[in-house]
C-alpha cells in the first residue's frame, strides 16, 4: 500500500484525535467521514504509543490487528483506542498523558510464512530493519514490529529469540519445526514530539 505523507499524517493525527475524543465523549467516535480514498482498502495496522523523555521513549501501550480483515480507516481507530486503553502490560493512558505522549502508526502488508528447508536457515530469511516477525507455536502467537530490532540493535537470531518470547515461549523455539515464522513489511509514521510534527520512520 503506497502511503504518502499527507496520508501518514492523517493516520497519526487521527490515532491522536481518537485517544483524545474517548476522553471528550466517553466512548469510542466513529472514523472520520472525510479520509483518503486509499483508507478504504483492508490492511494490519498497529498504534504504538511512548512517553516522550527527551531522546528517550518509554511504551505506553501498543495494540493492533496484523491481519487486513477491515477497512484501514477503522481498524485504525480501533487500534488507537485499545492501545491506550486495553494493553495488558499497561495502566490505561489517562487525559493529563496526552501532553507527554507521541503516537506512532505502522501500516502492514499481510503476514506471509517463511518457508525453509531447516529451521536453522531463518535467520538468513529475516532482513533487519525491513521486517516484522510473527511467531506461532502450540500454546501462542508473539508479534514484533520492524522497529524493534533497530531500537534494542538485535541481530536476526536475537529478533527471531525475541519474537518467541513475546509469543510466550523459550528463544529457541524457532528451531522446532512446527513452530511457524511469518514476516510483513511496515509503513511507519510518529510524531516527532508530542503532537508535534508527524514523520515517516520506515518507508
Amino acid at each position: 500500500m503506497e502511503i504518502d505523507e499527507a496520508a501518514g499524517v492523517f493516520l497519526v493525527t487521527t490515532a491522536r484525535k481518537t485517544v483524545e475524543g474517548l476522553f471528550t465523549n466517553g466512548h469510542l467516535v466513529s472514523p472520520p467521514r472525510e479520509y483518503p480514498h486509499i483508507f478504504d482498502t483492508n490492511a494490519g495496522v498497529f498504534v504504538t504509543i511512548n512517553k516522550a523523555n527527551g531522546a528517550e521513549k518509554e511504551l505506553r501501550g501498543c495494540i493492533g490487528f496484523p491481519y487486513p480483515d477491515k477497512p484501514l480507516v477503522e481498524a485504525l481507530v480501533r487500534a488507537a483506542a485499545a492501545s491506550a486503553t486495553e494493553d495488558p502490560r499497561f495502566p490505561p493512558v489517562s487525559k493529563e498523558e496526552l501532553p507527554k505522549v507521541v503516537f506512532e502508526v505502522s501500516v502492514l502488508t499481510p503476514p506471509e510464512q517463511i518457508n525453509v528447508a531447516s529451521p536453522r536457515e531463518l535467520p538468513q530469511k529475516i532482513k533487519v530493519g525491513s521486517d516484522g516477525l510473527i511467531v506461532k507455536w502450540a500454546y501462542g502467537s508473539g508479534l514484533l514490529l520492524p522497529l524493534v530490532p533497530m531500537e534494542y540493535g538485535w541481530d536476526a537470531e536475537e529478533f527471531l529469540g525475541n519474537a518467541c518470547m513475546k509469543a510466550g515461549a523459550t528463544p529457541d523455539i524457532w528451531l522446532v519445526p512446527s513452530t511457524k515464522v511469518y514476516k510483513f513489511n511496515a509503513v511507519v509514521f510518529e510524531e516527532a514530539e508530542p503532537r508535534g510534527k508527524v514523520v515517516r520512520k520506515l518507508a
